[in-house]
């Protein structure tokens, strides 16, 4: 099973946001979303958006929103 894993990221590494699915549309939404949300000057700032694949829920952030 391939699951999507979005994260925001802030400056200093800390993972702000997550949303995990199973479905790549979905996750690729959410990564747009993602994107689209960061201000200028957060991006200036450091803050990152990144999207990766795992293959089990076990190795999804405990914090993540995660969508079935």
């Amino acid at each position: 099973m391939t699951i999507w894993v979005n994260e925001q990221i802030d400056p200093s590494g800390l993972v702000y946001a997550c949303i995990a699915c199973c479905d790549e549309t979905q996750a690729q939404s959410c990564h747009d979303s993602f994107l689209k949300n960061l201000s200028d000057e957060q991006k200036t700032r450091g803050w990152s958006v990144k999207m990766r694949t795992v293959d089990s829920w076990e190795e999804v952030p405990v914090s993540a929103l995660k969508l079935a």
